[in-house]
C-alpha cells in the first residue's frame, strides 16, 4: 500500500469513528471544557505519601500516545506544559468507555479523575470521565519509532523545510522544540517594548497602506483603493511617519510593526518582516548607537541568558561597546580603495575582483556601485557585532550631513554574522536640504533606479514646520531572533513566512 493509499485508508476510518460516535449521541467538537489543572499543573500536585487517593483533577490537551489492552487502556495527553499519562479501565468508565475505543491519537480529550502513582514510578490520572472535545480527522505527521541494534530510529515524521512552513499548525504541534522558538520570540519582544517603555519612549501605530512609500532603498507592493480610485502601497518602513510625530511634540516614539518590500527571498530576507523603530528628539547617532548596544546586548542576554553566544562554530560576544569601524577607511584597508575620489570604473573593477561578477554590476554606478563595494569587500568579514559608521552621502537621503565631512553623513548600521542587524541616523531636519536630497533620488529613478526615495512633499513640509533635532534607529526583529533562538532561517522565526503556491 502506498503512502498515499495508507493516508486515505486511515482517514477514511477516522471518519468513520466520528460517525459512530455521533450515532451514539457523542459530538465530535464541543463547545468548551472546564480544565482545573495543565499536564505540569497536575504532576507537580502528586505527592508520594498520597498512594492511590491523589487529588481529582480535570486534564485536557490532545492524544499524544494510546495503548489500548482489552478492557484497559494507557494513553498520554499532551498540553502546552507538557504531557501526562492516562490510565482508562471499562470497569471504571462504564458505558464510556465505548468512547475509547473510537479514540484515535492526536484526538483532542478531556480527562477527570484521580492521581496515583503506576508501578512502573508514572505519576497517572485514573480516568473517571471521559469528553471528546475535538476529532482529529487527518493524523498528525508524527512519524514512528523502532527498536534498532543501533538504537531507536524514527521514520517519516515532519522534516522537509518546506513543508514545515507551508503546514506550521502541524509543524508546531508535533515539534515542542518549535513552539519553543516562537515562545522566546514572544519574550524577546516583549523585553524590547519593556525596555523602550522604561525610558519614556510612546508605542504608536502609523498606516501600513501608505500613499507614497519611503524610509528606506526598496520596491513595494501595490494595490487600489476603489473607493477613493488611487494606488496605494504597502509600507517599507515606518520612518517617516514617525518623525511626522516628532514634528508633532511626541518626542520619544517607536512601533513594533510589519513593513513589507517586493524583492528575493533568501535565508534572511522574506517580503513580510518585522522590525522595531525607534526615534528620539534631541539625540543624534552617537546617542542612538549607546542606546541600540546596550538594547541589543540585553535582549540577546534576556533571551539566552548570556551576552557571548556560539553560533557557526563563531562565538559572538555582545557585550557593550561594540566596535567602530568607518565606511571608508574600512574599505580602504581592505582593498586600498578610496570611495571619496574613486571613479565607477574602479569600483567595478575591484567588485570584480572581490566578488562574483554579474552583468548587473555593469548598470550600477555612483552611490549604488559604492554600495556594492562594500557589500563585497567589507560586510562578509563583519563577524563581531560591529557598527559601521559615516556613510557616503549619496547612500543615506534621509541622514544628516557628517557635521565635520559634507561628503558623508551622520549614519550607523550594525553587522552580526555579516549581515546587517540596525540602521540609524542622525535625522536630517532641513526640509531645503532634505529637499534637494529626495530630487536628486528622483532623478536616481528616472535613470532607472528602482529603488530610489520617493519624493514627498508632505514630509518636505512637515519638516518646514519645524522638527527638532533627532536620532533615529530600525532593527530588524527577525534577524535578532535568528541569532537569539540559534535558527538558520528567517523562515524558523517567522510563523508563516511567505511559500509559493501548493502545486494543485
Amino acid at each position: 500500500m502506498s503512502t498515499v493509499e495508507e493516508r486515505s485508508y486511515v482517514e477514511a476510518a477516522r471518519r468513520d469513528k466520528r460517525a459512530a460516535l455521533e450515532a451514539r449521541g457523542v459530538p465530535a467538537f464541543a463547545y468548551r471544557y472546564e480544565r482545573t489543572h495543565t499536564a505540569a499543573d497536575a504532576l507537580a500536585l502528586y505527592r508520594d505519601e498520597m498512594g492511590d487517593a491523589g487529588p481529582r483533577v480535570r486534564v485536557a490537551g490532545r492524544l499524544g500516545s494510546l495503548r489500548s489492552k482489552g478492557k484497559t487502556c494507557f494513553a498520554h495527553l499532551e498540553d502546552p506544559s507538557g504531557r501526562i499519562q492516562i490510565y482508562l479501565r471499562q470497569d471504571g468508565l462504564g458505558e464510556e468507555y465505548e468512547l475509547v475505543q473510537l479514540l484515535d491519537l492526536d484526538d483532542h480529550v478531556g480527562i477527570e479523575g484521580s492521581l496515583f502513582r503506576t508501578k512502573a514510578g508514572e505519576v497517572t490520572v485514573r480516568a473517571e470521565h471521559v469528553t471528546l472535545l475535538a476529532k482529529s480527522l487527518r493524523p498528525l505527521p508524527r512519524g514512528k519509532t523502532q527498536q534498532t541494534e543501533g538504537g531507536v530510529v524514527t521514520y517519516g515524521g515532519l522534516h522537509d523545510p518546506e513543508l514545515r512552513y507551508r503546514q506550521r499548525y502541524a509543524d508546531l504541534a508535533v515539534h515542542a522544540e518549535v513552539r519553543s522558538v516562537f515562545r522566546l520570540r514572544s519574550k524577546v519582544v516583549s523585553w524590547l517594548r519593556r525596555f523602550l517603555d522604561e525610558r519614556g519612549y510612546l508605542e504608536v501605530e502609523t498606516p501600513v497602506l501608505q500613499p507614497l512609500y519611503g524610509g528606506a532603498a526598496a520596491r513595494p507592493f501595490v494595490t487600489h483603493h476603489n473607493a477613493l480610485d488611487m494606488p496605494l502601497y504597502l509600507r517599507i518602513a515606518d520612518e517617516l511617519y514617525l518623525k511626522r510625530l516628532l514634528v508633532g511634540g511626541l518626542e520619544r516614539v517607536y512601533e513594533i510593526g510589519h513593513d513589507f518590500r517586493n524583492e528575493g527571498m533568501d535565508r534572511t530576507h522574506n517580503p513580510e518582516f518585522t522590525m522595531l523603530e525607534f526615534y528620539q528628539a534631541y539625540a543624534d547617532y552617537s546617542d542612538m548607537m549607546a542606546l541600540t548596544e546596550v538594547l541589543v546586548s540585553g535582549a540577546v542576554e534576556h533571551g539566552v541568558g548570556t551576552r557571548a553566544v556560539e553560533r557557526g562554530g563563531v562565538t559572538l560576544d555582545f557585550t557593550a561597546p561594540f566596535p567602530r569601524v568607518s565606511f571608508i577607511e574600512g574599505i580602504r584597508e581592505r582593498c586600498g580603495l578610496d570611495l571619496r575620489t574613486a571613479s565607477d570604473g574602479e569600483m567595478l573593477a575591484v567588485v570584480r575582483r572581490f566578488g562574483v561578477e554579474s552583468e548587473a554590476h555593469e548598470e550600477l554606478s555612483g552611490g549604488r556601485l559604492q554600495d556594492e563595494v562594500f557589500k563585497t569587500v567589507l560586510e562578509p568579514h563583519l563577524i563581531q557585532p560591529t557598527f559601521v559608521v559615516d556613510y557616503p552621502k549619496p547612500l543615506s537621503p534621509l541622514a544628516k550631513e557628517h557635521r565635520d565631512d559634507p561628503a558623508l553623513t551622520e549614519r550607523f548600521e550594525l553587522f552580526v554574522g555579516g549581515r546587517e542587524w540596525a540602521n540609524g541616523f542622525s535625522e536630517l531636519n532641513d526640509p531645503d536640504d532634505q529637499r534637494r536630497r529626495f530630487e536628486d533620488q528622483r532623478l536616481q529613478r528616472d535613470a532607472g533606479d528602482e529603488e530610489a526615495h520617493t519624493y514627498d512633499a508632505d514630509y518636505i513640509r512637515a519638516l518646514e514646520y519645524g522638527m527638532p533635532p533627532a536620532g533615529g534607529v530600525g532593527i530588524g526583529i527577525d534577524r535578532l531572533l535568528m541569532v537569539i533562538a540559534d535558527q538558520p532561517s528567517i523562515r524558523d522565526v517567522i510563523l508563516f513566512p511567505a511559500m509559493r503556491p501548493e502545486a494543485q
